[in-house]
């Protein structure tokens, strides 16, 4: 590799701290292919921007032409992921092939070759995250728009890299939106049947909301109990296969796991962790390039989600450790008048409300299809206390689909697109499962449209991370009775139930979040690992966690439960965001107490992308803990 004339070079710019800054970033990136000593000089000379007047022109550029490449680039994305995102007009090997199209497979090393990277990593700062959680309250605007265009180029990625990860990435997805488990044969250990012959169940999420479903129907604790059973072969990959390819004829008990009481055949075997193992080999091809963060785990928490590792699972465990959780249990227990199992770490809605069938009917009575749901968004946002002209500003900026898995919203990649909400449906109607997830779904929408219009400078568009729009799903997820309704009376009590509906929520998400980390980090240490040995690995650490967490108040898991949610498999190393975002939201939802729900999500949201800490020391005067949600839940449980 050709030596370069750093110090040369630095001499020539006048040997300032933000030139010999500037030089070094430029260096570190630059390849024999970019030009030899001489090129480098003369580029760094003609392209270092002296005065602050031109460097804050210069800043203006970059964010109008990051801002057009990324946005376009994005909806590009996702209009040719449409035919695989959403149920309906499908051809398959077409659509893929859409799907996993890319127009810029070498963006990341383009920026480069074409020097509009070097440009950027001359002339603005690249805090690491111990800088931006030091320094960044003392920041202005413009100097959080100067981090993130400099953060803005990461390293460079062969275009074969990012061929492959595109096309393993998407199988991972299509494997996670295409597992629906047939339940049509399933029966109870009773011998009843449970649903109609052709009914499938996406899983994880179905299976689970199923599962929720049982606790207001007669005998639902056989059909919960069914239900664990088929997590659990999901989960070890004991499902018969003539389940999964709809051939079975006859009877199928999940938990004997036989079919007219006989040997069910075939399995499916580790099939979802093959998926995992090559999301885990993806990760390795990106290691080499990320000398920073040279792992996905590192990649995700301090690069992604801007707070260090170590911070998230003490903020877990301090979720999971919570003496108040031993008192819940019990209240739990005498609401259901029996021992908890497994399985209830998914009640979270405890307090007294409409059955199932009584939900359906006020969801359809107002909301037929997805459809009419788009068309009263805005007076869906008018009942929620928003403005007539904010109401009609972001609720016609919200398109309804019904996707082939279990839902997802998607921001408009620049202020001309609409954000994308994506629910599911029932053959005939919307129903509440569509309807709570469309709620989920709006929540991240609204955050989405308001840090897209009303954020500072372009460069800020977006809330932090991931975790921070879980937040503001949840809190509208939380409303979706209210929207059809069903409001709670007593204003004190439905925040008490809040915060103890947050702990559990909370509590039942770390700790697949936790074995989610966990493998992680054993996968790291063993690279061989076959996807057999993968899954013993993932059920001895579920079992673990189970059994130092969960045993204690829900008793033994005989489905390893912990292990079940599919984002391991199609998006790893998101859980924990889900469990940050019950945090927050939980701080959110205090701090508006007494106040305009549409005038602080409009003002939250508007914020910009700061570094998570930061943004919610600006939204609620404090940064992100758990103590507001433990102390809220273990204060107001008396009051249930």
């Amino acid at each position: 590799m050709t030596t370069l004339p750093i110090d040369e070079t630095i001499q020539s710019l006048g040997s300032c701290e933000r030139a010999t800054q500037g030089v070094n970033r430029v260096a570190n990136r630059w390849h024999d292919s970019d030009g030899g000593g001489d090129q480098f000089k003369s580029f760094c000379e003609e392209n270092f921007i002296k005065s602050e007047e031109d460097r804050t022109r210069l800043l203006s550029r970059f964010e109008s032409a990051m801002g057009s490449i990324g946005g376009h680039l994005y909806e590009i994305g996702r209009h040719l992921r449409r035919w695989t995102d959403l149920r309906g007009d499908e051809m398959h090997s077409v659509d893929n092939a859409m799907a996993m199209f890319d127009p810029c497979p070498d963006l990341s090393d383009q920026f480069y070759k074409q020097k509009i990277a070097f440009i950027a990593l001359l002339n603005f700062t690249r805090p690491d995250l111990e800088t931006m959680l030091q320094d960044g309250c003392n920041w202005t605007t413009d100097e959080w728009a100067e981090a993130r265009i400099g953060r803005a180029f990461g390293p460079r990625i062969p275009s074969e890299v990012n061929d492959r990860a595109r096309e393993l990435e998407h199988e991972a997805n299509m494997f996670v939106s295409e597992f629906h488990v047939p339940v049509g044969c399933m029966v109870d250990s009773n011998g009843k049947a449970w649903f109609e012959k052709d009914r499938k169940l996406i899983a994880h999420w179905l299976i689970r909301e199923e599962i929720k479903a049982g606790y207001t129907q007669d005998g639902g604790i056989e059909k919960q109990r069914a239900l664990a059973s088929v997590m659990r072969r999901h989960i070890d990959g004991t499902i018969p296969k003539q389940i999964m390819d709809s051939t079975c004829q006859g009877l199928w008990d999940p938990k004997a796991n036989t079919i007219d009481g006989n040997d069910p055949g075939e399995l499916l075997g580790p099939v979802r962790y093959e998926q995992l193992a090559t999301q885990r080999s993806i990760a390795v091809d990106y290691d080499k390039y990320y000398e920073e963060h040279p792992s996905a785990i590192a990649r995700k928490f301090d690069l992604e989600r801007e707070i260090p590792e170590e911070t998230v699972e003490a903020l877990m465990i301090e979720l999971l450790k919570a003496p108040v959780r031993k008192d819940i249990a019990t209240f739990m227990e005498e609401k259901l008048g029996r021992p908890l199992e497994a399985f209830d770490i998914y009640l979270e809605d405890i307090s007294e409300g409409a059955s199932s069938k009584e939900l359906d009917e006020k969801v359809t009575a107002m909301f037929k299809d997805e459809l009419e749901f788009q068309s009263k968004i805005p007076d869906v946002l008018r009942g929620l206390g928003f403005s007539d002209e904010d109401a009609d500003f972001l609720g016609s900026r919200v398109n309804v689909e019904i996707a082939r898995g279990a839902g997802h919203a998607m921001r408009p990649g620049i202020p001309e697109y609409n954000a994308w909400l994506r629910t599911n449906r029932l053959d005939d109607r919307l129903g509440w499962d569509g309807f709570d997830t469309a709620m989920h779904e709006l929540g991240h929408n609204l955050e989405q449209l308001i840090s897209t219009h009303f954020v500072p400078r372009p460069l800020l568009r977006n809330v932090p991370n991931t975790a921070c729009t879980e937040a503001f799903a949840f809190l509208y997820q939380n409303k979706a009775k209210e929207v059809v309704g069903l409001p709670e009376e007593d204003e004190a009590k439905a925040f008490a139930f809040a915060s103890v509906e947050g702990l559990l929520a909370a509590c039942q998400i770390a700790g697949p979040s936790l074995v989610e980390l966990y493998t992680w980090r054993w996968l790291y240490k063993n690279p061989k690992a076959t996807p057999e040995k993968l899954r013993d690995e993932m059920l001895s650490i579920a079992k673990d966690v189970w059994d130092t967490y969960f045993k204690e108040y829900f008793g033994e898991d005989h489905y390893h439960i912990l292990a079940a949610y599919q984002h391991m498999i199609g998006y790893p190393l998101y859980l924990p965001d889900y469990t940050i975002g019950h945090v927050i939201s939980h701080q959110i939802k205090s701090h508006m107490r007494g106040k305009d729900l549409a005038a602080e999500t409009k003002r939250i949201c508007s914020i910009g992308r700061l570094t998570p800490d930061q943004w919610m020391k600006n939204a609620v005067g404090s940064p992100i803990s758990a103590s507001q949600l433990i102390e809220d839940a273990t204060s107001n449980l008396n009051k249930l």
